[in-house]
């Protein structure tokens, strides 16, 4: 499955209020790789961009010259058509996005692309009660993040990629590992198992189990289905 992972930079909050987005950036994954394929455009959004500038660096005469969404949409479109899309907080961005379609007559995000994955929400199930903005989760999974001084959506872009692929490490059941051990068959076509290895969990291991169920208890305030099972009665 192609997934595009994008952010945007814009002049405010709230696009219900006239705040327009002044950059897109767009990274391509083509199953778990970064194919260095790329969507990327600072847009004028025919506004200042008053007190963003702090936030993105993006000045009103650095925008002056560059196009707007319109002169920038088919290319947009056509990069993302088809694809997941993964966002961090992503009710954000594609409200947006939707916004700067919707005044051109397109069709919005959720015609256009397939899924829409928000890593935000993905963070906050994974860590419940900690941090989960960008910086963060570059810090949790060993993301470098030294070159982010100011919120640009390509590099935010690229380093969300990273992070994705790391949250979401271990969940690709169905590829195949090539340098596993064969399984054998007999002549006769019975299946010989290797040796079953089971790991016991260390003291540690345990206690910080016993941890993050307490911050799942506190955080859904009394309710873990693991721990329910850890004090059901064996069958």
């Amino acid at each position: 499955m192609r997934k595009v992972i994008l952010d945007t930079e814009t002049t405010g909050l709230d696009f219900r209020t006239g705040d327009r987005v002044v950059e897109i950036g767009c990274v391509e994954l083509l199953g778990r790789r970064i194919t260095g394929q790329r969507f990327h455009a600072y847009l004028n959004p025919g506004r200042p961009v008053a007190d963003s500038e702090r936030i993105h660096g993006l000045s009103d005469d650095f925008l002056a010259d560059k196009p707007k969404f319109a002169e920038v949409a088919a290319d947009f479109i056509e990069f993302v058509r088809g694809a997941e899309l993964v966002i961090h907080n992503a009710a954000f961005d594609v409200g947006f996005l939707n916004n700067e379609l919707g005044l051109l007559e397109h069709d919005g995000i959720e015609q256009i692309c397939g899924e829409v994955i928000d890593t935000l929400r993905m963070a906050r199930e994974m860590r419940p009660g900690k941090k989960n903005n960008l910086n963060a989760l570059c810090s949790e999974f060993g993301v470098d993040n030294s070159g982010r001084q100011l919120h640009g959506a390509l590099l935010d872009a690229e380093l969300l990629a990273e992070v994705y692929l790391a949250m979401t490490r271990g969940q690709n059941s169905l590829e195949i590992e090539f340098d596993s051990p064969a399984v054998d068959y007999t002549a006769g076509g019975t299946r010989q198992r290797p040796p079953l290895v089971v790991l016991a969990a260390s003291e540690a291991e345990l206690a910080e189990h016993a941890r993050v169920l307490g911050e799942i208890v506190k955080e859904s305030k009394g309710h873990c289905l693991w721990r329910d099972l850890e004090g059901a009665a064996p069958v």
